[in-house]
Parts: C-alpha cells; structure tokens; sequence
C-alpha cells in the first residue's frame, strides 16, 4: 500500500492545505486472471483475483466546479470544469477519470468540484489492469462522495463503459469486475455473459504468486485477437448441425465437443474451439480443487493452460514461453502460465514462499539470456477490491 503521509503531503503541495471538506483516501487493486483465458467472449467462465496493490486516490471536496485532477506516476496535470468533460487526446491518462465522469453525468447524477491524486502501483501496459484500477476506484469516490447510490456491480459495469465508449477500448467486464468485486484470499469465479459469480477460497498457504513482467511489447494483440474471435464464431456455425440453438463456444460441456468437433472440417478453427471448451472445463475443474485446497493440482491445471494456449489457440510468444519453462524449472513451483490477452505481457506462477528469491534470480537470469530482456517480478497476495481506507 501506498506511504499515506507521503501522498497527503503531495496532495498539500499541489492543491493546497485549505479545501472545501476534509481529504478521503480510496484503494482500488490491480487484477491478475489466474486460468480462464479467451473464454470471455465465447460465453464462458474466467477465475481472476484481486491484488494487493493497485492505485491510490486522495480526494477532497471544492467550493466550485472545477475538478483537478494530478497524479503521482505522471507529469501531467490538469484542472477541468465539470461541465466540460469530453476525451481529449492531448489528456493521456486523465481521460479514464473523465470517462468515469462522463458516465456518471449520462446517469442524471450530480458531480461536484474536488481536488484529485491517484498514486499507481501497478505498472502501466504490464496487463495487471491499471486502467480498470483508475476508472473503479475515480467511481467509488465520486458516488460514495455525491452520496449516490454505491453498488459495486453496478460500477464494474459503469467503468467497462467508460472504457468502451468514452476511450474507444473494447474490452470485456472481467477486469473491472475483479477490481470492483475482489475479496482477500478469494479468487472470483465469472460468468462474463450473465455476471454470475462466486467467491471461490483461494489459501495459498505458504505460497506465494508471483507476476512476471516480460516487459515485452504487445503489437499483435489487436489483429491476433479479432481473428481469434471470428474463428470461434465459424466453429460455432460448424457445430450448429449438431446443436441448433448453440450461439457461442461456452454454452458447451466438453463430451459434446468431443462428440461433434469432427464438424469442424479446419483443422486451425477446430483448434481455437478446442482450447476455449477445454479452457472453460479447467476453470471448473479449478473451482473445485481449490475448494479442497489442493494447491498442487491447481498448478498442473495453470501448466495445461499455459500449453493449451501456446500450442490450440497460438496467443503465446517466445518470451512468455521462455518465462513460464524457466519458472517450471525451479523447486517449489506448482504452476506457471501466460496471463491476459498473450503476444507479451505478464506470466503467473504458484511458488513456495522459500523459493521466491531464487525464482526470482534465476528466472531473471535465463529470461535475459535467452530473450534480451529484462523481466521484471512482482510477489502478491490476494486482496480485497475498491475500498475507502480509513486514515
């Protein structure tokens, strides 16, 4: 967690001793998904959690309409009227709270002038959701503050708005969900389509996860991902001769598929189909290895996906690939694998508390050597979502 008394004398500099009300403290976490990957949008379920780190927010109230809005990670800043909230590129990254904004406006809900300061932990492009993280927590604040209604589902929603409309991304619900929703020690099973979920017990013991940073550059995920997309929709329109009413991968058990993937005459679009129904059954089969605490095939289960993923559905790379066989070569390790769209990005392994040190070196060491990079790690635990912290 951020240095608290550090961050409230950032804020006095830049915005003053003297506002309108007291300052308030919001956290809101970064997110890592630890199996269930392209299942979103095909209909399926997905398992991440909430970090312990993620992006700090001080606010305080003002007496106009103007919101200030600075950060401790950017040089830029910036005061805005409330009644002039539009995307401008010139903006950079306070263009995620003035989306939060816009929507809250679109909603017929008042929002008055503050003075804001976000503090990210969370690297920036690492896939960790530091977006997500600025956009729930900007939410949290302002209804909590307006005193709207606080509804964290509803926020999840609010912010994937933003996000899609007012940012032009089109992601899916799952990283602001986990933001918003996150439970410490728990890990959210998620239903994109319907929203269902459940908080599955996620006892690391005396094991820790462990992200590593690839710090690899992600360009193919754009085209990679809407072609991976446009192939499950014509495996779909293949396995309709034995399912009629079937609109998505996910609504499959895998013995259907077993049963009928010789309808899917392309040997690549039989593949992508593959890795989404076998990825669905291992975020199951998670669900209930977790629940009796079996930690060891838990990780077998993050290994099969990380291989799926690299060998059925083709989204890995050389240095996601290094990483996750470098990891899986230390003692202590249950399980490593990709996490998040792939192309680059970030892994996530299962390592004993006693081995994270060496893991660290040692993955460190090979990555480099192999790849010419340099990874960076982070050692997390499971936390709770979007809170206001009591200072």
């Amino acid at each position: 967690m951020a240095d608290l008394q550090a961050l409230q004398q950032t804020f006095e500099e830049r915005y003053g001793r003297e506002g309108a009300g007291p300052v308030h403290v919001f956290h809101a976490p970064g997110r890592v998904n630890l199996i269930g990957e392209h299942t979103d949008y095909n209909g399926g379920y997905v398992f991440p959690a909430a970090l312990t780190f993620g992006t700090t927010m001080l606010i305080r109230k003002r007496g106009d309409d103007q919101i200030g809005f600075a950060s401790t990670n950017f040089s830029l800043h910036k005061q805005i009227s409330i009644h002039n909230i539009a995307f401008d590129s010139s903006d950079n990254w306070i263009n995620y709270p003035k989306g939060i904004i816009a929507k809250i406006q679109e909603r017929g809900l008042s929002v008055g002038g503050y003075d804001i300061l976000y503090s990210g932990a969370i690297p920036n492009g690492s896939g960790l959701s530091s977006s997500a993280s600025i956009e729930v927590v900007t939410a949290f604040a302002l209804l909590t503050l307006e005193g709207h209604e606080v509804d964290k589902v509803q926020i999840a929603l609010l912010s994937q708005k933003a996000e899609n409309e007012f940012m032009g991304v089109n992601c899916g619900i799952m990283d602001q969900f986990a933001v918003a929703m996150g439970k410490q020690d728990h890990a959210i099973l998620l239903m994109c389509d319907t929203l269902e979920y459940k908080h599955v017990p996620f006892q690391s013991g005396d094991y820790k996860l462990v992200i590593g940073n690839t710090n690899k550059k992600r360009g193919l995920v754009d085209s990679a991902y809407n072609e991976r997309r446009s192939q499950c929709e014509q495996a779909v329109k293949y396995l309709q001769a034995q399912f009629p009413q079937l609109t998505l991968l996910g609504q499959l058990s895998l013995e259907q598929f077993n049963e009928a993937q010789h309808l899917i005459p392309d040997e690549i679009v039989r593949k992508r189909a593959k890795h989404v129904v076998e990825e669905i059954d291992r975020v199951l089969q998670s669900m209930k290895v977790l629940e009796q605490n079996d930690l060891k095939m838990f990780g077998q289960l993050m290994i099969d996906s990380h291989n799926s993923l690299r060998d059925l559905y083709e989204v890995t790379c050389l240095e996601l690939d290094v990483m996750v066989e470098e990891a899986l070569k230390v003692p202590g390790v249950l399980g490593s694998r990709m996490t998040g769209a792939g192309f680059g990005g970030c892994t996530v392994s299962l390592v004993h508390q006693d081995s994270v040190a060496a893991f660290i070196e040692q993955v460190g060491a090979a990555y480099t050597e192999k790849v010419g990079l340099t990874a960076d790690f982070y050692v997390c635990d499971i936390g709770d979502g979007v809170k206001e912290l009591v200072v």
